[in-house]
């Protein structure tokens, strides 16, 4: 019998310091919004089905105007974001000028690529287990930008070090962010 109250014990602890880490790595993940409908549509855009590594939305509220921002390689993608936000409350208009970037086998194989050459490396590869990792790779006819969040100085210098490693890549623009800028 003591042995099983030991078990259940552990098991509590486990799950217990899963959802403080997980709750903690939200935190970190979502950047603090001055206003509701901010948080709202950070919060839609972040948890769309198809969103992922390869694709970056930004957003801009005026008022009850909301500007979506960023590339996608899916079409889909592009009208999704701009509906899931058509929803928020307090939203009257979306202005969608987000760029869907050109198919491309070439740009495919890159993405594959510095994403393989980024998250593989041994110092970056905390960041692959996130729940949506923090370094977006964008390639568009051969150039890759990198945009994000990276938790120092080293982990920009490296991230940018292995896309400029992969071949067939002719340009590689940096803006990920170190943490400590963020807050």
């Amino acid at each position: 019998m003591p042995a099983m109250r030991i078990a259940h014990l552990v098991s509590a602890l486990v799950v217990a310091s899963t959802l403080i880490v997980a709750s903690v790595a939200d935190a970190q993940i979502y950047p603090r919004f001055k206003d509701q409908v901010s948080r709202e549509v950070f919060h839609e855009l972040v948890t769309l089905p198809y969103y992922g590594v390869f694709d970056q939305l930004g957003f801009e509220v005026d008022r009850g105007t909301v500007t979506l921002t960023g590339q996608v390689r899916r079409p889909t993608l592009k009208r999704d974001a701009e509906n899931v936000v058509k929803r928020v409350r307090n939203v009257e208009q979306v202005v969608n000028e987000i760029e869907v970037l050109p198919v491309s086998p070439s740009d495919d194989r890159i993405r594959l690529a510095t994403y393989r050459a980024i998250y593989g490396h041994d110092t970056l590869q905390r960041y692959a287990i996130q729940a949506m990792p923090p370094i977006h790779i964008l390639v568009k006819n051969g150039r890759v930008t990198l945009v994000g969040w990276v938790g120092s100085k080293m982990d920009k210098t490296i991230a940018s070090m292995q896309a400029r490693g992969v071949s067939g890549v002719f340009e590689v623009t940096d803006q990920l962010q170190v943490e400590e800028q963020r807050r």
